[in-house]
C-alpha cells in the first residue's frame, strides 16, 4: 500500500467513488474533479520524468499554496521522487541550506520567489529550475515554464516503478535548536498512517468537505486533514496564501459547504470578536480542529456560547510525530481546558523523567510519542535521528505531565522553542544571528506572550556603544531569516543571568522583562 493508492482507487472496473466528484478546491475557486485530479497528476509526472527525476531524487517545492501543489506532490509520488517541500517565507540563505543538505535534483518555484533562489543559484548543484507563473515579468534562462508541465501527455501508470510502503514519501525540515535544520523523514506509511488515525478519530467520509487555512509546506495542512480527506474520498479545500482574514475563512466555508477546518488558536480567537460570527456559520460545518497554541479557557467558553453546533477540537502534535499526536475532543474541553487531550488512535504517549522512566501523576517530563506516523529519521543526520528515535518511540523536545484522568498538559518546552501562531521558533537560531552583528555583545531570545499568536520572541541583548537600534537590527535579521523569525520585543541589558556552568538562566529573564513587554 502506498500514497498513490488515494488515485488508483478511482478507476478500473470498480472505482471507490464518483470520479465526476470535486477532489480539490482552491480558495473556493478552481476545483479538480478526482478524475481530472488523476490525469493532472500524470501530466506532472511524465514531466518530471522528462526533467530526468527518477525513483529516490529529490524534488524541491518552493511555491505559495496554488492549485498545482498538491498534483505535484501526488505526482512525484508516483515516481518515487522524494518531495521537499520549502517553507516560501525563508530567506535565501536559509533555502539555500535546506535544498543543498536534501540533495533538490529539481526545484520548482513561483516567479515572485525568483529573486531569492537567484541569490543562491551558483551555490547549489540543482539540475532543474520550474517556474510556475504569478508575476508579469519574462522568465530567465535559466527557469523552465510550467507551462511545460500543462502541455505534457499523461504518463501510463505502467511506466511507473514499483513503490513500498516503506520508501520515501518526502523530508519535512523543521528549525534546529542548534539553528540547523533538520530533515524529517516520511514515507507513503507515515502518510497513510496519519491519515489513518484521523478517519477513525472523526469518521471522515467521501462526504466530507474539509478546508485548511494554513501553507501546505505544513504538516499541519497536508498530511493534517487534507491527507486523510482524500484517502476517504472526500473534497479537500485550500485557501490561498497571503491577505488572510477570518471574514476570508467563513466566506469559502459557506460557499464550499465545509464540514470540518483545520485553524491556528489565534485564528479561532480572532473568529469569537466577529460581531457577525452567527450569520456567517454554514449549517454544514461541524467541527473545527484547532492547531498549534493551546486555546485559552475563555475561547472554549465563548464558542460554546455563538457556536454551540461545531465541535472545537484542540489537537498537538509535530512534523517527527506524525502531525497530530493527541486530540481533546469536544466534550472535555471545558472540563481540561489546559490539556491537549489523549491520544489519536494508533498512537501511544508517554511522558518520562531524565531516566527515561515513566513520571508519576501530574510530574513534569518529556513527551514520547510512538505511532505509525513517527517519522524513521532524520535525513543524512545519524547523530541527530540517534538522539531523537529510539524503539520506535519519537521525542517531542515538549515537557507536559498526565493528570489523574490521564489526560496530556504541556508545560513547556524542553528546548526553549517559541510556538508563534502555527511557527515553531528556536531561539538559539535567532541568538547566532544577532551575535554575528558588530553591536551586539550578546543575546538571549525568549519567548513572552501576546496577544494574537500567544507567544512572540523577545530579544534581551548587550551591545556596545554601537547600537543602530531596533529597526536596523530588525532589518539585519530579516536579511538572513523568515519574518516570523523575528523578534517583537528588544530590550538592552548590563548582563544577562547565568548559572555556574555558564548558561544563560531564561526563566529569570522571562520573570524580569514579562512586565515590562506588557
Amino acid at each position: 500500500m502506498n500514497v498513490n493508492f488515494i488515485l488508483d482507487s478511482m478507476t478500473g472496473q470498480m472505482p471507490a467513488s464518483d470520479p465526476n466528484k470535486v477532489a480539490l478546491n482552491f480558495n473556493g475557486d478552481k476545483s479538480l474533479t478526482y478524475g481530472e485530479f488523476g490525469e493532472t497528476t500524470m501530466r506532472y509526472a511524465r514531466a518530471l520524468r522528462d526533467l530526468g527525476l527518477t525513483k529516490g531524487d529529490r524534488l524541491g517545492i518552493l511555491l505559495f499554496n496554488c492549485p498545482e501543489y498538491v498534483p505535484l506532490c501526488f505526482a512525484a509520488a508516483r515516481l518515487g521522487v522524494i518531495v521537499v517541500r520549502i517553507n516560501f517565507r525563508l530567506a535565501p540563505g536559509e533555502i539555500k541550506f535546506i535544498v543543498a543538505d536534501s540533495g533538490c535534483d529539481a526545484l520548482i518555484l513561483h516567479t515572485s520567489l525568483i529573486e531569492r533562489v537567484d541569490a543562491i543559484r551558483k551555490e547549489l548543484e540543482v539540475r532543474s529550475y520550474v517556474a510556475v507563473t504569478d508575476t508579469a515579468e519574462p522568465l530567465p534562462e535559466w527557469l523552465i515554464p510550467f507551462s511545460s508541465f500543462d502541455q505534457a501527455d499523461p504518463l501510463p501508470a505502467g511506466n511507473c516503478p514499483l513503490i513500498a510502503e516503506t520508501d520515501p514519501l518526502g523530508i519535512l525540515y523543521t528549525s534546529g535548536t542548534t539553528g540547523t535544520p533538520k530533515g524529517a523523514v516520511w514515507s507513503h506509511r507515515n502518510f497513510l498512517g496519519t491519515a489513518e488515525m484521523q478517519l477513525l478519530k472523526w469518521q471522515f467520509s467521501e462526504d466530507t468537505v474539509s478546508l485548511v487555512p494554513g501553507p501546505l509546506y505544513h504538516g499541519g495542512a497536508f498530511e493534517a486533514v487534507t491527507g486523510p480527506t482524500l484517502l476517504t474520498h472526500g473534497t479537500a479545500v485550500t485557501l490561498a496564501s497571503g491577505n488572510f482574514t477570518v471574514e476570508k475563512l467563513l466566506d469559502v466555508i459557506n460557499a464550499e459547504k465545509v464540514t470540518d477546518s483545520l485553524i491556528f488558536s489565534f485564528m479561532l480567537q480572532d473568529m469569537l470578536q466577529l460581531p457577525d460570527l452567527e450569520d456567517r456559520l454554514p449549517p454544514t460545518l461541524r467541527r473545527l480542529i484547532v492547531g498549534g497554541d493551546t486555546l485559552m479557557p475563555w475561547a472554549y467558553d465563548k464558542a460554546a456560547q455563538r457556536m454551540p453546533a461545531v465541535d472545537i477540537v484542540q489537537v498537538y502534535g509535530s512534523t517527527e510525530t506524525g502531525a497530530i499526536a493527541t486530540a481533546l475532543d469536544h466534550r472535555y474541553g471545558l472540563k481540561h481546558p489546559k490539556s491537549c487531550g489523549k491520544p489519536m488512535p494508533l498512537n501511544e504517549i508517554r511522558v518520562v523523567n531524565d531516566d527515561g522512566l515513566a513520571c508519576a501523576v501530574e510530574q513534569t517530563g518529556e513527551v514520547e510519542v510512538r505511532g505509525p506516523g513517527v517519522s524513521s529519521g532524520y535525513w543524512n543526520n545519524p547523530d541527530a535521528t540517534a538522539t531523537t528515535f529510539h524503539e520506535g518511540w519519537a521525542r517531542s523536545g515538549d515537557l507536559g505531565f498526565v493528570n489523574a484522568d490521564g489526560f496530556l498538559t504541556l508545560a513547556g518546552r524542553a528546548k526553549d522553542m517559541i510556538r508563534s501562531g502555527a511557527e515553531n521558533i528556536y531561539p538559539a537560531e535567532i541568538e547566532r544571528v544577532l551575535t554575528a552583528h558588530a553591536a551586539v555583545v550578546d543575546a538571549a531570545i525568549i519567548g513572552v506572550p501576546d496577544d494574537r499568536y500567544n507567544e512572540v520572541g523577545c530579544a534581551v541583548l548587550i551591545v556596545n556603544e554601537h547600537d543602530p537600534g531596533d529597526d536596523a537590527l530588525r532589518h539585519f535579521l530579516r536579511d538572513q531569516m523568515a519574518g516570523y523569525k523575528v523578534p517583537k520585543h528588544f530590550i538592552r541589558v548590563g548582563e544577562l543571568p547565568r548559572n555556574a556552568s555558564g548558561k544563560v538562566l531564561k526563566s529569570i529573564l522571562r520573570e524580569q522583562y514579562l512586565a515590562e513587554i506588557r
